[in-house]
């Protein structure tokens, strides 16, 4: 028997691959050519003269970068060239008492040796620098007027912040400047004014303390500008005078003007200046502050003045042209609001006649018990005539005052609405007030007692601080029934996910809103056509502007908001505030909500109620204001006892018109488990009456350890419950029930008061400005 044999290849023998160069020598490079050459590739870089003609084309393309930058500078700077061309217009703003801007402007003329009328105390001053082949056009402001501050800014190319080398800036300074820095500021240039000389050998020192002070507000800040200093002085205004002012994103897309005059002509409001911005139209309304949004009547041609104010030539005799005026068919109507027609659709409701007609209630067990006497409306409730599908289906009760102010149970025997409505006024700002006219006597109180309550009325610290620290929590009276007290409340078993409809029980206010079908779609429409019209005049152009009759649509606007960290004092939902957004100013009482994560509506669009503006949180204001497109910033302001130094707030911006945002305002009724077995806790304190144990019967529970249950039946007639949990409960944990309602804002007015109004007969004008939206 032969047996085969196998043979092994051996394993051990190792080869290793040939060593590769990732990078070639010359000699290799040269062995391997053998003596061909490359071909030069001057494109490609390639060859003996790669190098040269790589710094070429670098050269090249710096002198077209260079050459691209200048045309735009040239063609930004253009609205400005020639003394004849668009001013500049610089707003000088005084931050402390012992500085006047009309030294200052004086100082910038006497640098530029330009020739200029005597210059005003305030208001407007049109100076030209031949020098730099421009023109300046000063908005002269007194110390502590915050809102013409405010309002100069919005217009102004450059603002010129005038410090004192002695006094520091107080309270109001530093307000005013945050409140500007919320706002968004133009091209800054800070000065000493020449009122406050320094000594030499403190001058470094002051210098470098004001330009610290001043970085912290505008960050951009280089340097700060000594009046007295003839070098220092030209230099300022060479920064007015040269280059291209820093643009402020909220303005554009909007054409806005400075009133150089202010007069009544034929019955119509005649405001003459240049128009800047975007292209001024003659279909949208135009808004001046203070006075709220006009129609355009015309837009005429507006010469330069010429000559002195003795002169028998001036622009007035200049035969003026037509530039523009509204089309019938596309200009913005003056329709601000609905009117509802409360004799159009009517809705009815049961009244207590056919109720008792009904079967009654019987037994807690039978259902949902009956409504107590005077509980039913006695008259009809009425759906106000609308625009659309969105407004017929609004049910009011004209009747019903969503005020957080309202007590929420007026059903006391025998009181009459007026002397509902007068106790709502009565306990102001305190939404958990237990009313009973029956309960209801007046006497007298001595001064020390009548102090005390006082004291604790206002003490809207300790109710800040209780708030947070028991959120939402209240208690159930004892006097007045739970499910009277609470009618307008609903149990909802997930505030983030369960549905609500936001067209139901609507307040009548929002019969007289506006609704957007696609805010988005309408926005982008809105700028597209501002954008091909061919008639609207362009920036530049001195006109005069006719204006006629004011109004605007109005909707539910919401703003992202974040308090202000230097206000230490108490923001409540609905308190009143001044709303500062884009040029408009409003007198509002804004309801806050959380800010749903990321920004967006969630499942159901239902936000939760902040009874309170706090610190460290970005909350979402609402208010009823005008239409309004666009990113603007926007400032909240609380009135003192001066009216140009108010609080500053907090600070945003605008998000958007959702009326369909519900606003959820969230009340917690606890009680306490008197008796525990295992899963079953009997609970007291929550209700006081068999009734109402029955009424809130299908609203979910639960503790404060997280646990979760519902009532299971009624125990005696004081309101104790049974009711059973998910897991074991604790006879330490808290019983709660959660319970919600919708609120709403109150209506907005336009705010009258702040403006700084200048006699234009005695050559001081107006220096409001005036923008388009």
């Amino acid at each position: 028997m032969v047996q085969a044999t196998h043979h092994h290849r051996p394993t051990l023998k190792q080869q290793n691959k040939p060593f590769k160069s990732k990078h070639a020598t010359k000699g290799s490079l040269k062995e391997i050519a053998k003596g061909r050459l490359a071909r030069e590739n001057l494109k490609a870089g390639n060859g003996t003269n790669s190098s040269a003609q790589n710094r070429l084309n670098r050269k090249n393309q710096a002198k077209q970068h260079q050459s691209q930058k200048r045309q735009a500078l040239v063609s930004a700077t253009r609205l400005f060239s020639g003394v004849d061309g668009a001013p500049r217009i610089v707003a000088i703003i005084p931050l402390t008492a012992d500085v006047r801007a009309r030294d200052v402007a004086q100082s910038l003329k006497n640098a530029l040796s330009a020739s200029a009328e005597e210059c005003p105390a305030a208001g407007l001053w049109k100076l030209k620098a031949e020098r730099f082949k421009t023109s300046l056009q000063f908005i002269l402001l007194p110390h502590r007027h915050l809102y013409a501050a405010l309002d100069a800014c919005k217009v102004a190319d450059y603002v010129v912040f005038a410090l004192s080398s002695e006094v520091e800036v107080d309270a109001w300074g530093d307000t005013l400047l945050r409140t500007l820095q919320a706002q968004g500021l133009p091209e800054v240039v800070t000065v000493v004014a020449p009122s406050s000389p320094m000594e030499p050998k403190a001058k470094t020192g002051i210098m470098k303390s004001l330009l610290s002070f001043i970085q912290y507000f505008v960050p951009s800040q280089q340097r700060v500008f000594d009046l007295l200093a003839s070098s220092d002085a030209l230099n300022a205004a060479r920064a007015l005078c040269e280059g291209k002012p820093e643009d402020v994103k909220w303005r554009d897309g909007r054409s806005y003007i400075v009133g150089e005059r202010v007069e009544m002509i034929e019955g119509l409001l005649a405001v003459t200046g240049v128009v800047r911005g975007a292209p001024l139209s003659g279909d949208r309304l135009i808004h001046l502050p203070t006075y709220g949004d006009f129609q355009v009547a015309k837009i005429m041609s507006a010469a330069l003045p010429r000559g002195n104010k003795n002169s028998n030539q001036a622009s007035m005799d200049v035969e003026s042209t037509l530039l523009a005026e509204p089309n019938a068919e596309d200009a913005d109507s003056l329709v601000s609001s609905n009117d509802p027609d409360d004799m159009v659709n009517e809705q009815t409701w049961p009244t207590e006649e056919e109720m008792r007609g009904a079967e009654g209630y019987t037994h807690p067990d039978d259902g949902v018990p009956g409504a107590n006497p005077s509980t039913t409306p006695k008259r009809v409730k009425k759906v106000p005539k609308g625009m659309s599908e969105y407004q017929a289906a609004w049910i009011i009760d004209e009747s019903e005052d969503e005020d957080d102010n309202e007590a929420e149970g007026e059903g006391g025997d025998g009181m009459e609405m007026e002397e509902a409505e007068e106790m709502v006024d009565l306990a102001e700002n305190d939404d958990d007030t237990e009313m009973d006219s029956r309960t209801v006597a007046f006497e007298d109180l001595d001064m020390e007692e009548e102090g005390e309550q006082l004291k604790t009325w206002r003490d809207r610290k300790r109710e800040e601080d209780d708030d947070a620290q028991f959120p939402d929590e209240i208690d159930t009276p004892m006097d007045v029934p739970a499910r009277t007290r609470f009618q307008r409340y609903r149990g909802l078993r997930s505030l983030r996910t369960s549905p609500w409809d936001p067209f139901e029980n609507l307040p009548r206010d929002y019969a007289r809103i506006f609704q957007f079908e696609d805010y988005k779609r309408t926005e982008r429409a809105v700028r597209r056509r501002a954008e091909e019209d061919t008639t609207a005049v362009q920036p530049g152009t001195r006109v005069t502007i006719y204006l006629k009759g004011h109004e605007h649509k109005k909707s539910v606007l919401n703003f992202s908001v974040q308090r202000n960290t230097e206000y230490d004092g108490s923001v409540r939902s609905k308190d009143p505030l001044i709303l500062c957004i884009g040029a408009r100013r409003f007198r509002v009482n804004p309801t806050y909500s959380q800010h749903t994560r990321g920004g967006g509506k969630g499942p159901n669009n239902v936000h939760k109620f902040e009874r309170y503006l706090r610190h460290g949180n970005t909350s979402i204001a609402t208010v009823y204001g005008p239409v309004t497109f666009g990113n603007l910033p926007c400032i909240l302001l609380k009135e003192t006892g001066d009216e140009q130094a108010p609080d500053l707030v907090g600070m945003g911006s605008y998000r958007d018109p959702d009326t369909t945002r519900v606003v959820a305002k969230r009340i917690v009724l606890s009680g306490h488990p008197f008796k525990v077995h295992r899963k079953t806790a009997t609970v007291r304190y929550m209700f006081f009456s068999a009734d109402d144990v029955h009424y809130f019967k299908p609203i979910q529970l639960h503790t404060k350890l997280g646990r979760t249950g519902h009532i299971r039946e009624s125990l005696g007639t004081h309101g104790y419950f049974k009711a059973h949990f998910d897991g074991q409960v604790s006879q330490m944990d808290t019983v709660c029930m959660s319970l919600y309602k919708r609120v709403y804002p109150k209506w907005c007015e336009l705010s009258r008061g702040g403006a700084l109004i200048l006699d234009a007969a005695s050559n001081d004008v107006d220096a409001d400005a005036m923008m388009q939206e």
